[in-house]
């Protein structure tokens, strides 16, 4: 009988794989091609879920605007819904378009760098999004209220364009 641990199991047969895996010519760039893709898919997943958060909230802003008598402003509120769910749909559906640049360019540390780093600047956004609809939520009723919203509208525009310029520096990394 034996006592081995279940996990460590696994951890053999994994190595062994892996081994056999090491030996065959190619797989170790195409396995690093794939982990790249399931890293960009994960990342961007993440940050479309953080956005797709934000979208209740501005839901509450929305029948706050009610209660208060405030109609003039819920078509702006939906403009801003729209706003957020177009960019984590954008952010989350690009998976496809952005596997075949994995293929084509060969990347390297320093340009993986770059792409990390760029990112981190759009999770960054993420937090001034979030921190927009905190503002947004604080001003209803109050006279900043279209302020914060435009602010809002702008940096979810602006985290858009982001995006669409992450395919270029991963391309001007080459």
């Amino acid at each position: 009988m034996s006592t081995q641990d279940p996990l460590e199991t696994i951890q053999n047969m994994r190595n062994a794989v892996e081994n056999l895996a090491a030996r065959i010519p190619g797989f170790a760039g195409y396995k690093a091609r794939e982990t790249r893709r399931e890293a960009d898919k994960l990342l961007r997943s993440t940050i479309a879920q953080r956005i797709m958060a934000l979208v209740p909230r501005l839901s509450e802003v929305q029948r706050a605007l009610l209660r208060q008598g405030q109609l003039a402003w819920l078509d702006d509120v939906e403009a801003a819904v729209v706003r957020l769910q177009t960019l984590a749909d954008q952010i989350r559906t690009a998976s496809y378009g952005y596997a075949g640049v994995f293929d084509a360019v060969k990347i390297n540390e320093p340009q993986l760098a770059r792409l990390y780093a760029h990112d981190q600047q759009l999770l960054a956004r993420v937090d001034d999004l979030a921190a927009a609809v905190d503002r947004v939520q604080a001003a209803v009723g109050q006279d900043d209220f279209p302020a914060a919203l435009a602010d809002l509208m702008r940096l979810a525009r602006e985290a858009l364009q982001a995006f669409h310029q992450r395919e270029e520096v991963l391309l001007n990394a080459a």
